[in-house]
C-alpha cells in the first residue's frame, strides 16, 4: 500500500503531533509499507524515514514563527505525487496544504482521510475572538466532510466532533514508551536541588506555557494551596509566551524550561504528583507521560485527558475550570503519600498497557479497509 503525508508538523520541530507521526512512520517502516511525506519540514538524515520528505515551500506562520505554512502551489509537487501514485492521501491538519491535497486526491479517485490533533477551535475564546467559533466550526465540518474518516485521538474528542456535524471520526489513540518513560529514572539528586524530600513533594506539570493551557486556574491553585499550609514544591517544564507573567505570578515555583528526551523523563519521574489544568486537548500526551512515569495525575473532564485517568485510581478528574476541586484533590495526594504510591503503581501499569505498536496496527488496518471500500465504489 502507498500512502502520501501532507503535514506542517514534522522532526526536527518537535511537538505532539510530529512525534505522533514520526511513531506512525516507524511501524509503517517495519511493516514494509511505501510512504511519502510532503512537509515544510527536512529531518535529519539520521530519522529512517527522512528520505521519503519531500519539501514544500513555506512561509512562517506569524504568531508562531516556529511553525511554517505550506504553499504546495508554488512547490511543483504534483508531478511527484502523480509519479508516486498513492493509494491513500492522509492530511494531517486543516492547512491550505490539506486542502490543496484533497482537491489533487478528489481529482485523482485518490480517497483521503485526515486527523485530528489540535483543537483550535477552542482556543478562540482565549484570544477574544469567541465570535469566531462556530465560524471555525462550519470550515472544519466542510473540511473534514471532504474526507473519508477523521482519526480523533479520544473517544471525547470524537463525541464533540459529533454533536458539531462531523460523523466520519474513528479512534487512533496514543502509545507511550514505557523505557523512555520510567519510574526507573527517578533522581534525588534531581528532587533535592529543587528542596524535595520524603516529606516535601514535587508537584509537576509539563506544558507549553501559553494561554489556552488554563494556566490562570493553575495560578489559582497554587495559591490555594499554599494558603491551605501544603508543603510541595511546584516544578514546571515547559516555556512559552507565559513564562515572564507565570514567574511573577508563582514565585515560589521552579521553571525548568523545555526539556526534551532523558532530562525529560528525569524530571517526570522524579515527581509525585502531575497536575494538567487545561481543558482544550484532544489527548494530553504529558498526562500519559506522567502516568506511565509513575505518578498520579489530576485532569479535567474536557477533552482528551479525562480518557487516559482513571478516577480514583490512576488519578482524578475534576470539573473544567474549577480551581478549588482540583485544588482539593491535589491537597488529598500530596498530604498521602501512601496514596500517592499506589495510585502511581496503577498509572504506570495502566500507561504501559498502551502499546504504539497495536495502535498503529489498528490504523493501517483502517487505510486498507477506507482503499479497498474506494476502489471497490
Amino acid at each position: 500500500m502507498k500512502v502520501a503525508y501532507f503535514t506542517e508538523s514534522l522532526l526536527p520541530h518537535v511537538d505532539g503531533v510530529s512525534l505522533t507521526i514520526a511513531r506512525l512512520f516507524e511501524t509503517l517502516l517495519a511493516d514494509g509499507e511505501d510512504f511519502r511525506i510532503y512537509s515544510p519540514f527536512q529531518p535529519p538524515p539520521e530519522i529512517p524515514w527522512s528520505t521519503r520528505v519531500v519539501p514544500v515551500r513555506y512561509v512562517r506562520f506569524p504568531l508562531y514563527p516556529a511553525y511554517r505554512v505550506s504553499l504546495p502551489f508554488l512547490s511543483r509537487i504534483a508531478g511527484d505525487l502523480d509519479e508516486f501514485d498513492p493509494d491513500l492521501i492522509h492530511v494531517v491538519s486543516p492547512t491550505p496544504m490539506a486542502v490543496w491535497a484533497q482537491r489533487f486526491g478528489r481529482q485523482r479517485g485518490i480517497p483521503v482521510v485526515s486527523s485530528f490533533h489540535t483543537h483550535f477551535v477552542s482556543y478562540f475564546r482565549y484570544y477574544r475572538v469567541r465570535r469566531l467559533e462556530s465560524a471555525g466550526w462550519r470550515f472544519l465540518r466542510w473540511f473534514y466532510g471532504r474526507c473519508v474518516r477523521v482519526y480523533a485521538p479520544s473517544w471525547s474528542i470524537i463525541h464533540e466532533l459529533e454533536q458539531h456535524g462531523i460523523e466520519n471520526a474513528e479512534l487512533w489513540s496514543r502509545g507511550i514508551d514505557g523505557y523512555a518513560f520510567s519510574p526507573a529514572k527517578r533522581d534525588e539528586r534531581l528532587r533535592a536541588e529543587v528542596g524535595a524530600s520524603d516529606t516535601i513533594p514535587i508537584l509537576l506539570m509539563v506544558s507549553r506555557l501559553v494561554k489556552e493551557k488554563d494556566l490562570a486556574d493553575l495560578v489559582a491553585i497554587d495559591q490555594l494551596l499554599h494558603e491551605r499550609g501544603v508543603a510541595f514544591e511546584f516544578v514546571l517544564v515547559g516555556d512559552g509566551p507565559l513564562r515572564h507573567e507565570l514567574e511573577h505570578a508563582l514565585p515560589r515555583a521552579h521553571f525548568a524550561g523545555h526539556q526534551s528526551g532523558d532530562e525529560l523523563a528525569r524530571w517526570y519521574a522524579s515527581a509525585d504528583v502531575f497536575v494538567f489544568p487545561s481543558t482544550t486537548e484532544t489527548l494530553g500526551n504529558v498526562v500519559l507521560e506522567a502516568l506511565a512515569s509513575g505518578i498520579p495525575a489530576v485532569v479535567t473532564d474536557r477533552g482528551g485527558p479525562q480518557d487516559l485517568v482513571i478516577d480514583g485510581e490512576t488519578g482524578y478528574i475534576v470539573s473544567g475550570n474549577d480551581a478549588t476541586a482540583m485544588a482539593d484533590r491535589l491537597e488529598m495526594l500530596l498530604r498521602d503519600s501512601d496514596a500517592r504510591r499506589e495510585m502511581g503503581a496503577a498509572a504506570r501499569e495502566s500507561a504501559t498497557a498502551r502499546s504504539w505498536r497495536h495502535i498503529n496496527a489498528r490504523l493501517l488496518a483502517s487505510y486498507h479497509d477506507v482503499a479497498n471500500a474506494y476502489h471497490h465504489m
